[in-house]
């Protein structure tokens, strides 16, 4: 259960103090319940400053003062040190606002790792589809790696005494490089340590998971897959559109738009695909959804095959808009959709469970 259940924060001002990796759980778990979200902090993480770029909180890279507190309803200590939490927590009563510390849930089976890493699949980002298999291993954990897209506010029953680390990954903006990544689960794993590597969605699918047992099973340290949610399935599914229906089509290709067609790096056959009549599923193709709709179009698609873009499937903030291949990529520019999206071409982008 959130932190936020029974507090009536929706459309009020909470402010969390600490921008680092202790203040992911909360700040999401009020995102979550419709917080008005400012965070104040002297160093502010990469998922916080992704958060606060696509406006869905303010931040301030300062230590908390007095004024900050004004109009605020709620007051959240979060930056992970206890004197700093205790000192925000008594200016909060001193000027009668109210201060909640997140509960952080451990269990008396929570011991010292054993090292060993598990790649974690959270889902599309809603934390109620996470698998309870992923669940366990969070509450597990020695040490937690965790990107922006998995469901941070599951953070909170992480073990009070667990290593958060962010290695978020902005498209095109600040990022950790897949190699310090790996190289932080092989150090982390060889000390000995209960290493959970959370992510959204399925770790195997465009989730570089592969690559990262590569790496463990390299330096000799065992690995535990728990799968999860893919955003390919989920984010179709939360916008209302079946990927097969027995009368649309019978099958779907999922793919990445991280390279647009005709560039080197592409390995995909965009001919085949426009012409394979199956549902086409494209992830981490905002910037490069027009090279690839006007392509599926000279590749033999028809201009009115069905589309539909969602961007933050199973957050608060999901947002979908429909259309065709031929205009798709200008309608989704146009509705101001950004990562994470997905994009569905075909039969299937026009359902509807009245027609």
């Amino acid at each position: 259960m959130s932190f936020t259940a029974g507090l009536a924060v929706r459309g009020r001002r909470v402010l969390v103090g600490g921008a680092g990796p202790n203040a992911l759980a909360p700040i999401t778990a009020l995102l979550e319940s419709g917080a008005l979200v400012s965070v104040v902090g002297p160093e502010v993480g990469t998922t916080i400053a992704d958060l606060a770029e696509r406006g869905l909180l303010t931040v301030a890279h300062r230590t908390v003062a007095a004024d900050d507190l004004t109009g605020v309803a709620l007051v959240v200590p979060a930056s992970g040190d206890p004197a700093v939490d205790a000192d925000l927590e008594r200016l909060a009563a001193a000027l009668g606002v109210l201060a909640v510390a997140v509960p952080v849930e451990a269990t008396d089976e929570a011991r010292a790792g054993h090292g060993a890493v598990t790649l974690v699949g959270g889902g599309p980002g809603d934390p109620g589809l996470l698998t309870v298999a992923g669940l366990d291993a969070v509450r597990g954990a020695d040490v937690l790696v965790v990107d922006r897209l998995a469901p941070l506010s599951i953070l909170a029953q992480a073990r009070p005494d667990a290593e958060i680390i962010d290695v978020a990954k902005i498209p095109r903006g600040a990022f950790t490089s897949q190699e310090r990544i790996n190289e932080l689960l092989v150090e982390h794993g060889l000390a000995g340590r209960n290493v959970v590597r959370l992510k959204g969605g399925d770790n195997f699918v465009f989730g570089r998971g592969g690559e990262e047992w590569q790496a463990c099973a390299a330096a000799g340290i065992p690995v535990r897959v728990i799968p999860g949610v893919s955003s390919a399935l989920a984010g179709p599914a939360l916008a209302g559109i079946p990927l097969t229906h027995r009368q649309l089509t019978q099958g779907f290709t999922v793919v990445s738009g991280h390279v647009p067609p005709g560039d080197p790096a592409s390995t995909l056959n965009w001919a085949a695909l426009a012409r394979a009549n199956t549902t086409l599923v494209i992830l981490m193709g905002v910037a490069t959804l027009a090279a690839i709709t006007t392509t599926l179009v000279a590749e033999g698609m028809p201009a009115d095959t069905p589309a539909m873009t969602v961007a933050d499937a199973g957050l608060p903030s999901q947002r979908s808009v429909r259309g065709t291949v031929a205009d798709i990529a200008a309608r989704t520019v146009a509705e101001g959709l950004t990562p994470p999206a997905i994009t569905v071409i075909g039969a299937v982008a026009a359902f509807s469970p009245t027609a």
